[in-house]
């Protein structure tokens, strides 16, 4: 069984990029500061959607009640994020550090529209931590649990 991102997830994700990259490119401190934000995010987004964000797309089926055996395969993914999502975590640590000097050094130039995107993508990581992440574990749980008694 294929399983995909949810679409509205999945745009968030590539307009955050979007605008990161556009951020990256400003000259000066608030480039410079953007540049450390990617360095340090590109490979925790990787991870993102390679194993933590797929898991949420079963959601409107285990919603209806449909469980099936082939979605044990989304065990490998929940499995995984479940083992490093302290990992993840201290990821965000330093992800939302570098946003928070992004978010001061565009203060600082008056380039509000930066230090927005900075505490916009905040509450992006932390809604990951509140909702994404431990609702696709739970999904990993909940599969386990009903294919089980199939």
């Amino acid at each position: 069984m294929e399983f995909k991102t949810p679409q509205s997830l999945k745009l968030e994700h590539e307009e955050l990029h979007s605008q990161l990259a556009e951020a990256t490119k400003v000259k000066g401190p608030i480039g410079e500061a953007a540049k450390a934000v990617a360095k340090i995010m590109h490979p925790h987004f990787l991870k993102e959607e390679e194993y933590a964000l797929p898991p949420l797309g079963l959601l409107p089926f285990l919603a209806q009640g449909n469980v099936s055996p082939d979605m044990r395969d989304v065990l490998g993914m929940t499995d995984r994020l479940k083992a490093e999502l302290h990992e993840m975590l201290e990821e965000h640590k330093a992800i939302v550090s570098a946003l928070k000097k992004l978010s001061d050094v565009a203060k600082k130039e008056n380039k509000m529209k930066y230090a927005q995107f900075a505490e916009k993508l905040m509450l992006h990581a932390q809604t990951e931590e509140e909702v994404s992440y431990p609702t696709a574990i739970l999904i990993g749980e909940h599969v386990k649990l009903k294919t089980n008694l199939l």
